[in-house]
């Protein structure tokens, strides 16, 4: 639009001012007229030449890399966007640059926990344009969109993450955190052609209170799992110790019981022996060894008295032949 406005100036100051400053003029001293129009033929040829050149300028624009063109006519937008490089334009349309390349925001804000916690929250959003909506953005919000849209929503969607947690569980769930802030600021957003990349909550801080509370319990939670810590050792080696004392007297119970079998044994085979012997010796004992055998052990006395039973036959002869 600039070039199209100097061109239309050049043509003015060409074909109205020039004839207006250079006009033929009559000398009465010397009776001649002067005549300006070589100079102004020349000058319109220039004024001309320069004219074309601007208005054909102005029907090209340079769009840089990473950039969208938005074009507006007399302050009407078009519904269509021109990309990177040189592209063909109206002499009278006028091209807005948009950056679509991702750009960080960074934020820092106060917000109450769910347990009514004050948090001071340092992050960052990174964001880029869709550059087929671009122009949309430009329609609705303007080419300062990151002041007029993107903070209020990043103080409004953190806010509102926010207060669904306690404080523990910002600390303990900063991932899910940048997530939940993420998925909320991108459905904000989207409509107006705004995406979110990403999310990061970089730092949160709280009161000097809380920060001791939270000390605190954690010593105590470490002291309290060192003692149960200690207990299940002393635990475990009593259960070791009784293990021990079990083994061993198993051990000394399989030894006994052992040792009672084998004795057991000995006797069983002693009392198989002598009873195999007793056999043997019954088996071989006859009348004629048991008579020898008395005879043997008889030490020539005759007995007071006698029973009436039969004796044997050679005791009774000895007998008799004493008589």
């Amino acid at each position: 639009m600039a070039y199209l406005i100097f061109s239309v100036i050049i043509l003015i100051v060409t074909f109205v001012v020039v004839p207006l400053v250079l006009p033929d003029k009559h000398n009465k001293r010397t009776d001649t007229t002067i005549s300006y129009a070589k100079p102004r033929r020349y000058i319109k040829f220039l004024g001309l030449g320069v004219a074309l050149i601007f208005i054909m300028v102005s029907c090209f624009t340079y769009i840089p890399t990473g950039y969208t063109g938005i074009v507006t006519t007399f302050g009407k937008v078009h519904d269509s966007t021109l990309d990177a490089g040189i592209s063909f334009k109206a002499p009278w349309d006028n091209i807005i640059r948009m950056d679509n390349r991702e750009q960080r925001f960074p934020f820092s804000l106060s917000a109450f926990s769910k347990d009514i916690q004050e948090v001071a929250i340092v992050g960052s959003v990174n964001i880029n344009i869709n550059k087929q909506v671009a122009m949309n953005l430009y329609r609705e919000v303007g080419i300062n969109y990151v002041k007029i849209l993107v903070a209020p929503r990043v103080q409004e969607d953190v806010k509102s993450i926010i207060a669904q947690y306690t404080a523990e569980e910002l600390v303990a769930n900063r991932n899910s955190l940048s997530e939940g802030i993420m998925a909320l600021l991108r459905d904000d957003l989207a409509t107006n052609g705004v995406n979110v990349i990403s999310v990061a909550v970089e730092d949160l801080d709280f009161s000097d209170a809380f920060t001791s509370a939270v000390e605190a319990k954690q010593v105590a939670t470490q002291e309290k799992q060192r003692a149960q810590t200690q207990q299940e050792q002393q635990t475990m080696e009593a259960e070791q110790a009784a293990e021990r004392r079990r083994i061993s007297a198993q051990a000394d119970a399989d030894v006994a019981r052992i040792e009672a079998d084998a004795d057991a044994y000995a006797v069983e085979v002693r009392a198989n022996a002598e009873a195999a012997a007793n056999i043997a010796i019954a088996d071989s004992l006859t009348d004629d060894l048991i008579e020898y055998t008395q005879i043997q052990a008889w030490d020539g006395k005759l007995p007071n008295f006698m029973s009436g039973g039969t004796n044997s036959p050679l005791i009774t002869a000895i007998i008799d032949d004493a008589q």
